[in-house]
């Protein structure tokens, strides 16, 4: 590396921290809601520490690079958020999830893995620099970039493979359940009790979320509002038609064991269909090393011999 090009690099680096603690200095922040109403609330009573969530630890060698980098991950997390955009998607799949994660959480793990990808762009950068002899900028500038892009997108990626997964988990618990609810409702049990007896003997993404359905209704609010909820936050068209039937069976105190019975049968037939087209989907991706690898290599096999033979005759 040049010393002219070193030497504008530091110059960057250097301008660049500056602008950065110019912009975050007190005079050119903007002044927040909290702070504008911490001097007419200073009579209040302290919240206790018990009940708020800590960000990161208070003793230790990070608790200071932690203090200090919370504020950068929200301004950078907030920044993405206007970038990216679709808040609205971000917040349904989070919900489909079942986590307590937010929306400015999950933009500050977006910003984190974006920082892995910029290393990683960093890094590859520098072998290939030592490869060469010099730095190409343009490839360089590449590498960072995209690996930052990667790593965002990565990240958004992730999520929506989480909610994929806990979809099929729900999809594969639901027989299950629905008929120890079906077993339970036949035994007398009344469809609160129920849910709870289940949710009581079994685990998993489905107990879990009736387990949660039911503690809001504990908390006060409505059993069907609570089961409504439930069907809201998934996008499983069983669970919405399961979770159907029990708030009728609740508000009109219908027949409930045959209809869960049911519904448990219609889940297990769609889950023998979706093996079967697994399966058919496999076989034809399996013909595609056998038509291109296996079978010109066979044909070749063949052939030679004869080919061999007719050049020899030809001379």
């Amino acid at each position: 590396m040049s010393p002219v090009l070193a030497g504008g690099l530091l110059g960057l680096l250097a301008g660049s921290g500056l602008l950065l603690a110019i912009g975050a200095s007190p005079p050119m922040r903007a002044m927040r809601l909290d702070d504008r109403l911490a001097p007419y609330l200073r009579d209040s009573p302290r919240p206790s520490r018990l009940l708020t969530d800590p960000v990161g630890p208070t003793v230790g060698l990070l608790a200071p690079i932690r203090r200090l980098l919370v504020p950068v991950l929200g301004d950078a997390g907030r920044l993405l958020d206007r970038f990216v955009g679709g808040r609205r998607s971000v917040r349904r799949r989070l919900n489909e999830v079942g986590g307590t994660m937010s929306v400015e959480d999950f933009r500050i793990e977006q910003v984190l893995w974006g920082a892995v990808g910029l290393a990683a762009g960093a890094l590859v950068t520098a072998s290939f620099t030592v490869a060469a002899g010099r730095l190409n900028v343009l490839s360089a500038l590449l590498f960072c970039v995209g690996g930052v892009v990667a790593g965002v997108l990565a990240r958004d990626w992730w999520l929506t493979s989480e909610v994929r997964r806990r979809e099929q988990a729900i999809l594969a618990e639901f027989p299950v359940v629905a008929e120890l609810l079906a077993l339970a409702v036949t035994a007398g049990e009344g469809p609160t009790g129920a849910i709870e007896r289940v949710c009581r003997l079994t685990g998993g993404e489905l107990a879990s979320e009736l387990s949660a359905a039911l503690g809001r209704s504990r908390a006060g609010e409505p059993l069907v509002q609570a089961l409504q909820g439930l069907t809201d936050r998934t996008r499983v068209e069983s669970l919405a038609r399961f979770v159907d039937g029990l708030i009728i069976a609740i508000e009109r105190g219908t027949p409930l064991a045959e209809v869960l019975r049911a519904q448990a049968a219609d889940v297990r037939e769609a889950g023998k269909r979706a093996l079967l087209e697994a399966g058919g989907r496999n076989e034809i991706a399996m013909m595609v090393p056998v038509v291109f690898l296996i079978l010109p290599v066979t044909v070749l096999f063949a052939l030679y011999p004869g080919f061999i033979s007719i050049v020899q005759l030809a001379r």
